[in-house]
């Protein structure tokens, strides 16, 4: 109750957010705190502190949570297990989420698709394309619901009959822009909306650089789609990198302005991206497995990839070195076919030889 009693109190952002609960470790210590301990966390003055002092009174919690229940919303807390865990490892981690519709397991298989709302037609397209093909492959598609490149994402996922999550920068019911209520109907249909901001709270220009951070720290990685020199995506790209994200960049024309922010971000190291592959190949490794089906857990996106024989060579790969030998027994498979199949593994970087005869898990 007082972590949402928080996320109610007006100024009280992410960043000041976290700075309190440095200070406080917990929300109820907060609330208890004198108005002068208060004052002493950078970025609270007069004004503030005193509504930090008056919210436990003031602030109608029980009327927000009443608010969620009408229009279907549920509150996450960090504190619950389906809590997304690569939000709650960046350095700044939202305490509350503000959900409609439902984060899965194999959710964890994310990436971002950013770009700008002044988007081209080929940016459309490749937005979408991009959208699709990897939501095709099973990975849930990331973006903020944004006119241009984001919208063209979730449409894409949306078409491939993936999944896709939408984070916003307002409230739940202070929807912008208003002309995506059916796509945010759809979206949360198929996959999330969610905010880390009270459901009736208008977006701000400053909210939705705080959104990126959201964006990017679901994510594995994200790909920019077209991206002026000063494009909010290319923020999410900075994110990216300071969470330890794969960046990718789909190049335009080269006198594109809206291009120019993919070519910078290519000049310093992002990813080229042409095809899914080309995104799929570079992501690295997941903290833990993800349940991706009933009878399927992925332990790397790579294995999206994979075909059936693929799979079942790799199913029988443990991380101690196993034999080529065992693997032919265990697979019923001539040699020549397990040999082609663990170089395939091995270019795709899910296992590693050990020796002439013995390959590993990475």
């Amino acid at each position: 109750m007082a972590t949402i009693r928080l996320s109610l109190v007006a100024g009280v952002g992410p960043r000041l957010r976290r700075a309190l609960l440095d200070r406080f470790e917990t929300a109820e210590a907060v609330f208890s705190a004198a108005q002068s301990e208060l004052r002493t966390v950078p970025g609270v003055g007069v004004k503030l502190s005193r509504a930090l002092v008056r919210a436990t009174s003031e602030v109608d919690v029980a009327g927000e949570l009443e608010v969620c229940r009408q229009h279907g919303i549920r509150i996450l807390l960090d504190t619950e297990q389906e809590f997304p865990r690569g939000l709650r490892e960046i350095h700044d981690p939202p305490s509350v989420l503000y959900l409609r519709g439902e984060i899965l397991p194999r959710d964890a298989l994310a990436v971002a698709i950013v770009g700008t709302r002044h988007a081209t037609q080929y940016g459309l397209r490749q937005a979408e394309r991009l959208g699709a093909g990897l939501a095709r492959a099973g990975l849930t598609i990331v973006s903020g619901l944004a006119r241009g490149i984001d919208a063209a994402a979730h449409r894409g996922a949306l078409r491939a009959d993936g999944r896709t999550i939408a984070v916003l920068g307002g409230g739940l019911l202070q929807l912008y822009p208003p002309e995506h209520r059916q796509l945010a109907d759809d979206v949360a249909d198929r996959g999330a909306l969610i905010s880390e901001l009270p459901p009736r709270m208008r977006p701000a220009s400053g909210t939705f650089p705080q959104r990126n951070r959201l964006v990017s720290g679901f994510s594995l990685g994200v790909v920019v789609v077209e991206a002026a020199e000063r494009s909010g995506a290319l923020i999410s790209a900075e994110h990216a990198m300071e969470q330890g994200r794969e960046v990718f960049a789909v190049p335009g024309p080269v006198n594109s302005h809206v291009s120019r922010g993919c070519h910078r971000l290519l000049r310093e190291g992002a990813r080229l991206v042409e095809t899914v592959d080309d995104v799929l190949d570079e992501l690295g490794p997941l903290v833990e497995a993800a349940q991706v089906t009933a009878n399927r857990v992925v332990r790397h996106p790579a294995e999206l990839l994979l075909n059936e024989i693929e799979l079942a060579v790799l199913g029988k790969i443990g991380e101690e070195p196993t034999s080529i030998d065992q693997l032919v027994v265990a697979c019923e498979l001539p040699v020549h076919r397990v040999l082609s199949t663990v170089s395939v593994l091995e270019m795709r970087r899910l296992v590693r030889r050990v020796s002439g005869t013995l390959v590993a898990r990475i």
